[in-house]
């Protein structure tokens, strides 16, 4: 009995997708903090984030049960818990939307509503939205991206109860450096999609050259972006330069890609953009911590 409630609880951990929970509570932190030119009230960002994760564990059970049928088509998914039967799919329907609600109501009643219907909106956009557009339109990439953007906005909107400039400057950031860490994804995993039935841009336009003008456009495009919040006077030098260097090699190591097109210049591109988030907000938070 006890090994199979351990399973249990690691499927449903599982259904709420750790590593993506992982980066919305770090980035609605960044938001919180920055928003409040620090951190004043530890009870709130305590609220602020268990709210988050509520919203994100469901929007990621309910984009695995839209999922499932795909799932079990594509070898790096067929094991996940609704494939594999560990978690019924009623079960994981029910769970997703209860967490989402749960998450949402806390946001309304304990933070604020302008964080609550961000966070809403997340969920809204990325199950109702982007997971269907993933066999209508290459173009889900930048729609998912919308989504993973938003919850530095909710950190922000906790903290301060509006949203200006520099909310708007930090989902640009993150909107745009979704791009080249989705596509080296896309573009590993192709056949996968393929298989599934997923119109990404490597499998719409095979030949690779879309998928690396993208990657390559959007690497660009992020680099001034990124400086931004030292335009503004968010943040100094020491940011300032450090972003211009992390976004550089990042841009670099995706024209390597288009150069190559092999799986390892992909995995390459995956890990450099899993190193420069974490990298960009301990510069931001340092430079305005000193």
């Amino acid at each position: 009995m006890k090994n199979i409630n351990s399973q249990l609880l690691s499927g449903y951990i599982e259904l709420s997708k750790p590593r993506i929970l992982t980066l919305i509570l770090v980035t609605t932190a960044l938001g919180f903090f920055l928003g409040g030119k620090g951190i004043h009230d530890w009870v709130l960002l305590a609220t602020t984030l268990l709210g988050a994760a509520f919203v994100c564990a469901g929007a990621s059970a309910l984009n695995h049960y839209l999922e499932r049928d795909v799932d079990c088509r594509m070898a790096r998914t067929r094991n996940r818990p609704i494939p594999s039967g560990l978690i019924s799919p009623p079960n994981a329907l029910s769970y997703g939307i209860l967490t989402i609600l749960g998450g949402v109501v806390l946001l309304a009643c304990r933070v604020n509503l302008l964080t609550a219907f961000l966070s809403l909106l997340t969920a809204f956009l990325y199950v109702l939205v982007y997971t269907p557009m993933k066999k209508i339109s290459w173009l889900n990439t930048s729609i998912g991206a919308i989504p993973g953007a938003i919850p530095p906005m909710g950190g922000w909107a906790a903290a301060s109860g509006n949203l200006d400039w520099g909310a708007w400057i930090l989902f640009g950031i993150l909107f745009l450096w979704q791009h080249p860490h989705f596509y080296a994804i896309a573009w590993m995993f192709k056949d996968d999609y393929r298989e599934a039935g997923f119109k990404m841009l490597p499998v719409v336009y095979p030949d690779g050259m879309s998928t690396f003008r993208q990657i390559n456009i959007f690497s660009l495009v992020l680099i001034p972006v990124s400086l931004l919040p030292t335009v503004i006077g968010m943040s100094g030098k020491i940011y300032f330069f450090g972003a211009l260097i992390l976004g550089v090699i990042l841009w670099g190591i995706g024209r390597s890609l288009s150069r190559y097109r092999s799986f390892q210049a992909a995995r390459q591109l995956l890990q450099a953009s899993v190193a420069y988030l974490p990298l960009l907000l301990f510069l931001i938070i340092l430079d305005v911590s000193f």
